[in-house]
């Protein structure tokens, strides 16, 4: 029963992860009145937090691994009383003090919780073997894959519902149910004897290639990020499809979590970084795809979100994976890794969120109002033409990797 429970705690943490920069954009601007450029100036602001931080997470997670239980129970506090705070924000002259005060609760929470995850991946596997952490991987990866299809449609179900504010009061409150059941069916998981190995360093990193791969995470977290963030304006005022967000954020992700055993059956088969080079033009095309659609052209983009969608199943079971399987295979403590993991990731999230909001902004790109050619143009260039590129980079990087053996 480790694995049902592995995949709920993190369909907690999912929603702390992609759909608060699909939802924060939009909630900040329309609810709180704060600008676009302001929203992504916060968000890297709070990321020089993460660069101290969640080192000293995993630092702390490896410092004191009988406190596993105490770490899980902490981090789903957070986000308990976190989402709540968020989505009741009003606006007023201090509401973007007490939006970053509210966001670095979360993140935080969110860290702790993600660095413990999967940073005891050899705890929580069956056995350290690599087809053990391939299969903890896909039970993990299907649950956050299912917690970002429930928070990205939460508020738009609630607002269909009747609730008022978009239906943001009421998600806060979801999530935050979410996170105490969570915390209270999960403990026995944390209670697992820690498998645990030695104090890791940049020359042990580089030495198991977990510092190629470091790098490769941030990279490829970047299409992603520009794409999360502009999600539903892309598809409300580029493509004027209102009211269909919700629709096209279920194939996606739906998509994603379908595409998760089948592409951790492939990686057996013909390994990881093969497989790799197999979903990533999915992405690519997609990116390609999007740029050139007409707007109200709902099916082809139905059929872009399928095929990215699944390429993003592949990222996110495949690279943490391979650097936990690196980790293992060199016998290095995970959780401080894995720290520097998660800054990498919530790294090119707000680098995405700093570097094309104020972008849109200058360009004179309003949410849900009437825009004009350049305003569109600069939307389109970002959601699609800039992480096409990125993703292009991202891999070549996998094709300098070397393959690795076939695990069966």
């Amino acid at each position: 029963m480790v694995y049902p429970k592995v995949s709920l705690y993190s369909l907690m943490l999912a929603a702390a992860g992609i759909p608060l920069y699909i939802h924060l954009p939009r909630f900040a601007s329309v609810n709180l009145g704060v600008g676009l450029g302001v929203v992504g100036a916060v968000l890297l602001a709070i990321r020089l937090i993460d660069l101290v931080q969640d080192p000293l997470i995993g630092w702390a997670i490896d410092r004191w691994p009988s406190r596993q239980l105490t770490f899980g129970i902490l981090a789903a506090a957070g986000l308990a009383v976190g989402f709540p705070l968020l989505f009741f924000l009003q606006a007023g002259p201090y509401v973007v003090f007490e939006l970053m005060g509210v966001l670095i609760l979360l993140f935080s929470a969110y860290s702790l919780g993600t660095i413990l995850l999967y940073g005891r991946s050899a705890t929580l596997a069956q056995s350290p073997q690599t087809s053990d952490l391939m299969t903890l991987a896909c039970w993990r990866e299907v649950g956050m894959l299912a917690g970002v299809i429930l928070a990205a449609l939460m508020p738009t179900l609630f607002e269909s519902a009747g609730a008022s504010d978009g239906g943001y009061g009421a998600f806060g409150i979801a999530l935050g149910a979410i996170a105490i059941v969570t915390a209270v069916l999960t403990r026995s998981i944390w209670k697992r004897s820690p498998v645990l190995g030695d104090s890791i360093s940049f020359s042990g990193m580089a030495n198991a290639g977990a510092l190629r791969l470091l790098l490769l995470a941030l990279i490829n977290s970047l299409p992603v990020a520009i794409t999360s963030t502009l999600f539903l304006f892309f598809v409300e005022d580029r493509l004027q499809l209102a009211g269909k967000a919700g629709l096209l954020l279920i194939v996606f992700f739906l998509s994603a979590g379908l595409s998760v055993p089948f592409w951790t059956r492939l990686s057996h088969h013909f390994g990881r970084r093969n497989t790799l080079l197999i979903a990533m033009p999915l992405s690519i095309l997609g990116f390609v795809g999007a740029a050139f659609l007409a707007p109200g052209n709902l099916a082809g983009f139905v059929a872009i979100c399928i095929a990215s969608g699944a390429a993003l199943g592949a990222d996110m079971v495949l690279l943490p994976a391979m650097f936990s399987i690196a980790l293992t295979g060199a016998g290095l403590n995970a959780s401080a890794a894995f720290g520097l993991w998660s800054f990498a990731g919530k790294l090119g999230l707000a680098l995405a969120a700093f570097t094309v909001l104020p972008v849109l902004e200058w360009n004179g790109f309003k949410p849900g109002q009437t825009n004009t050619a350049q305003a569109l143009s600069a939307l389109n260039l970002s959601y699609a033409v800039i992480p096409c590129i990125l993703k292009l980079v991202a891999l070549g990087f996998v094709l300098s990797l070397a393959p690795e053996e076939r695990t069966q």
